[in-house]
């Protein structure tokens, strides 16, 4: 399930000035695996995986793969301990 304005971000500009004058961007997919749930206005960023049943808050800013069956909330997101799962 993916929630309302989800962005979903596959390319990104580099970070030095010459670069991006140069028009310098790279494309990774996202790649979003099986029964995941990604709460509205969550942002992905590109090259992160979202593994199996893994949940997502709402609003998370996504900048590294989330492991199968975890859930991840906040900017940038992190994993809740399981304690803290309700």
């Amino acid at each position: 399930m993916i929630g309302p304005n989800v962005q979903i971000y596959t390319a990104a500009h580099a970070l030095e000035a010459d670069e991006r004058i140069q028009g310098t961007e790279t494309a990774l997919p996202v790649t979003i695996e099986d029964k995941v749930w990604i709460g509205g206005g969550a942002i992905l960023l590109p090259g992160v995986t979202i593994g199996r049943e893994a949940i997502v808050g709402a609003g998370a800013v996504v900048t590294k793969d989330v492991p199968a069956g975890a859930r991840v909330v906040g900017n940038p997101a992190r994993i809740l301990p399981a304690k803290n799962r309700a």
